[in-house]
């Protein structure tokens, strides 16, 4: 047996892709842990601060698309680096910020420097990994992030405690410009570039590819043959759920339990970690599932199963988290409805690499735009529903409601199609 498949080479850039999922949460999770001392040095409300961590999902979800077309363009290497650059400069500049208005302006522009992480990582996975291997691969990528945001919660609080949260911000800062410094350093757009591969792992990558050909291209997507694709419509639907039912976890989870069930910062930090490990579970589980099911030649259920799965328990978590008294009863069902919105993103990134192929950059892009408009909705709409109502249950409510429609969508979404067919 030769030494590539003893440890393939292409393992590497997916680590280099994990890491960037775990950076890409930790700096996005930090505004949730900091909400309180930012809210008490700017004066703000939490109807503020809701549209505060709205801002950040506006800006990730209107630069997504065009995120995509640079990635497909000039590829990931170059668009990948500077963007997590950006990013980490509008990290930093977090700290800088004096008033409402300020702050609002640089969490948007950090949303719109993260927005091409994830197109980025579909456009390198569509080149360097086997179909048969896209599943886990996708589950451990999106794993990092989940684990980021868990493992940096009581982290992120403790840092917050003894450095304060404008020095936190800094510190990060600096950690995303390390990573973009090692990934241009390192990483090729092909493996048929890097001289690391050996021949007969290069061989292996594109005779197992979706499209065994060259996987460069200079063509741009026309946004009218996006527009026209069912396949794209259903995957951004689906998806809105998916984030409405997430990105709790990522804005109001960390301040609803510390309010809630009177627990201090550190505390808080540790119960709303365990979420976010069974999102990496869901992502892990899922991801082998896929590849598990693909095997077996079954490519349009190997995406549908574990989504409508995924789905199905995130509804059943969300309903049943109403219902509970405890912030240990809560954790178990709102675990069980991460654990299952988790699923369900794999499958999704899998469809478009799937159906966009050498524009898997543009198609994942544009379903991670509708995504993040969820995302934005589920920012807001929690403290006024709150507000509104002085309880969380119709919040809770909708997203059961929303998660049960996306396992309708996955009946009509076809894997194996082109956007120019269906």
């Amino acid at each position: 047996m030769n030494r590539a498949q003893y440890f393939p080479k292409r393992y590497f850039m997916v680590l280099g892709t994990f890491l960037l999922a775990l950076l890409l949460y930790v700096d996005r999770i930090c505004i949730s842990v900091a909400k309180d001392p930012i809210a008490s040095s700017l004066n703000l409300s939490d109807k503020q601060m809701g549209w505060v961590l709205a801002a950040f999902s506006l800006g990730y979800a209107f630069f997504q698309t065009p995120s995509g077309i640079l990635v497909d363009r000039f590829g990931p290497r170059k668009i990948l680096a500077l963007i997590v650059t950006i990013w980490s400069a509008f990290t930093a500049l977090t700290a800088a910020v004096w008033s409402y208005g300020s702050l609002l302006v640089v969490r948007f522009l950090f949303g719109a420097g993260e927005a091409g992480a994830f197109p980025g990582m579909s456009r390198a996975i569509y080149s360097w990994i086997p179909l048969k291997e896209r599943g886990i691969v996708t589950g451990i990528n999106f794993s990092g992030s989940r684990l980021g945001a868990a493992f940096s919660l009581p982290l992120i609080a403790w840092l917050i405690t003894e450095y304060g949260w404008r020095n936190t911000f800094v510190i990060l800062g600096i950690v995303g410009v390390v990573w973009a410094l090692a990934w241009y350093v390192l990483f090729r757009d092909n493996p048929e570039d890097h001289n690391a591969i050996t021949d007969i792992e290069k061989r292996y990558i594109t005779e197992n590819r979706q499209d065994k050909e060259s996987t460069k291209t200079k063509e741009v997507l026309r946004l009218r043959i996006l527009l026209n694709s069912k396949n794209m419509w259903f995957a951004m639907g689906q998806y809105f759920c998916s984030n409405f039912t997430f990105f709790f976890a990522l804005t109001w989870l960390f301040p609803h339990v510390k309010k809630e069930y009177g627990l201090e910062t550190v505390e808080a930090g540790l119960y709303t970690a365990v979420p976010l490990l069974f999102g990496a579970f869901g992502n892990w589980f899922s991801g082998w599932l896929i590849d598990r099911i693909f095997k077996k030649g079954n490519w349009n259920i190997s995406r549908q199963i574990p989504a409508t799965v995924g789905f199905l328990l995130a509804a059943i978590g969300l309903l049943g988290s109403i219902y509970m008294d405890s912030a240990i009863g809560a954790i178990v069902f709102l675990s069980i409805a991460i654990f299952g919105a988790d699923m369900t993103l794999p499958p999704s990134w899998a469809f478009c690499v799937d159906i966009g192929k050498k524009h898997s950059g543009a198609v994942s892009g544009t379903m991670n735009m509708a995504g993040n408009i969820g995302a934005f909705i589920t920012a807001i709409t929690f403290p006024y529903l709150l507000a509104w109502t002085d309880s969380t249950t119709l919040f809770f409510v909708v997203g059961a409601i929303l998660n049960i429609l996306a396992t309708v969508f996955w009946l009509y979404m076809k894997p194996q199609q082109k956007l120019t067919q269906y």
